[in-house]
């Protein structure tokens, strides 16, 4: 009878810390929803192709500049197989079983590797992480990491090179 009471009871502190991690993270949603509001709608012209896709699994997104504050807004903070896309417009991120993220180009403030992102640590360079502005003026980090990280510098590189191209020629 006794070993019946602690499992009953072990299983019900289990139970309990569950529905507390639950409630925390819809608090977390909450506190959040002013700073994230509405993502970007994806636009009908994505303008032309600049890089291959690239597959791989989105990590989260996080408030920046921290790594590991993920956000909880939405299916931001949910892990999700998904495909990357550089277009002239922006970058495109098609996730598995989420909604769709479209990072409009002037919003984007870098795009770097990192060694990890939203609780996921990796080797050196492991993770790519966009770092973009939302509409309400809040900046995140998305990150994913890709099955084939050589691709890496020519998101890193190739998107550096067109920002400081838009930014020269509005000068």
């Amino acid at each position: 009878m006794e070993r019946t009471l602690w499992v009953i009871g072990l299983l019900a502190l289990f139970a309990l810390c569950i529905w507390l991690m639950y409630r925390g993270w819809q608090n977390r949603a909450k506190r959040q929803q002013a700073s994230i509001g509405e993502l970007p709608t994806v636009p009908a012209d994505l303008g032309a192709q600049v890089l291959e896709p690239t597959t791989g699994l989105y990590l989260g997104s996080t408030m920046a500049p921290s790594w590991q504050d993920r956000i909880a807004v939405g299916d931001l903070g949910f892990r999700a197989n998904a495909e990357l896309t550089r277009f002239e417009r922006g970058i495109l991120l098609e996730r598995d079983g989420a909604t769709v993220i479209w990072i409009p180009q002037e919003s984007i403030t870098v795009v770097r590797t990192e060694r990890g992102h939203a609780g996921k640590v990796m080797t050196e360079d492991g993770v790519l992480v966009v770092r973009w502005k939302l509409p309400t003026g809040t900046e995140i980090d998305t990150g994913f990491r890709g099955d084939d990280k050589t691709v890496y510098p020519a998101w890193t590189q190739g998107l550096h090179a067109d920002q400081t191209k838009t930014t020269g020629d509005d000068e």
